[in-house]
């Protein structure tokens, strides 16, 4: 069957069928192998694209800027402070004036609902870059980076999660998981469990794929597993509940006993990235002073040759690249 996404916003993994999400991971495929091959077909000459964001990042910049870059789009880019968004001018307004000037808008920030009306009023592809509850263009990187890794067709393949199940990336994975057939253990403390609307949610779509999406506060849930990830334990805004957070997750820490526990030799780690893996970041220092610990993975684990976190990063370009070729 023929896939046509030209047009169609990118807002969260939900929106598309599996075949669709199929064609998008076997694009960043091909347009990954031609960037290693010193081929570009400029797919986006002559498109201006303009990122909003409001939540500052480092991967999902880089990424949509060099994209965009090599197929011949232009860039602009909008923080907070450069753009009355929101402020002096409402976000319908905004995203009409937008749609105006810009062939597609990327998004990243808190609430989903912007990045939802962005595309309901600007009349042009709009992508989620991350909101407080998706961060779609993460998981196409992360599926990518498992079908490089893991000898398995992705619904044989078991995907644990372990930390905050509550937060953007878990819920992002349930939603991937379903989608693809995958088997998904939200692996965390029952004070931090998934919502069960989201979990009822991503069931129904399990119905149809072959998906198995669970919870579990068990450490021993991890046997079998041929992905563990970890996200950060507190996200932006919420450096208030270090401590609580600490207290909860430090036995859902990835550690190498926790790898062992999978039975797993060939099992990899993944993160999002950035990671707290050690403590030369100013934050970890900081905490560190205070008594707590916020390393949600260790350094041994981190820079194991079950980490594929790098190579993870780097899939985050190529498949927004994707991304922005079939939906303009």
């Amino acid at each position: 069957m023929a896939v046509n996404l030209k047009g169609k916003s990118f807002l969260t993994l939900m929106d598309f069928t599996p075949a669709e999400i199929r064609y998008m991971l076997d694009l960043s495929r091909d347009l990954k192998s031609k960037k290693r091959a010193g081929i570009y077909n400029y797919l986006l000459k002559g498109k201006n694209i303009v990122l909003l964001f409001e939540k500052a990042s480092t991967r999902t910049r880089c990424a949509f800027e060099v994209a965009a870059l090599e197929e011949g789009a232009h860039v602009t880019f909008l923080d907070s402070n450069s753009s009355q968004m929101g402020k002096k001018e409402s976000l319908e307004d905004s995203a009409k004036v937008l749609g105006r000037f810009y062939d597609g808008i990327e998004y990243r920030g808190f609430k989903q609902s912007v990045v939802e009306d962005l595309a309901k009023f600007s009349g042009v592809p709009v992508w989620n870059g991350l909101t407080d509850v998706d961060h779609p263009t993460q998981i196409l990187a992360d599926l990518l980076t498992i079908e490089e890794h893991v000898a398995k067709p992705l619904n044989k393949v078991k995907v644990v999660f372990a930390g905050d199940t509550r937060n953007n990336m878990a819920y992002a994975w349930m939603y991937g998981c379903a989608k693809m057939g995958m088997h998904f253990v939200a692996l965390g403390p029952k004070e931090l469990a998934p919502s069960e609307e989201i979990l009822a949610k991503v069931r129904e779509v399990a119905k149809e794929t072959g998906a198995v999406i669970e919870f579990s506060s068990d450490v021993e849930s991890v046997k079998g597993a041929d992905v563990i990830y970890t996200d950060v334990w507190a996200s932006m805004g919420e450096e208030d509940q270090i401590p609580e957070r600490v207290r909860l997750l430090t036995p859902y820490k990835v550690t190498m006993e926790m790898l062992k526990k999978t039975e797993n030799a060939d099992v990899i780690f993944m993160h999002c990235l950035p990671a707290f893996h050690d403590f030369e970041t100013k934050l970890a220092k900081e905490m560190k002073e205070k008594g707590f610990d916020i390393r949600e993975v260790t350094d041994e684990v981190f820079r194991s040759r079950h980490s594929v976190v790098f190579d993870e990063a780097e899939n985050r370009m190529h498949t927004i690249k994707a991304v922005m070729v079939a939906t303009l």
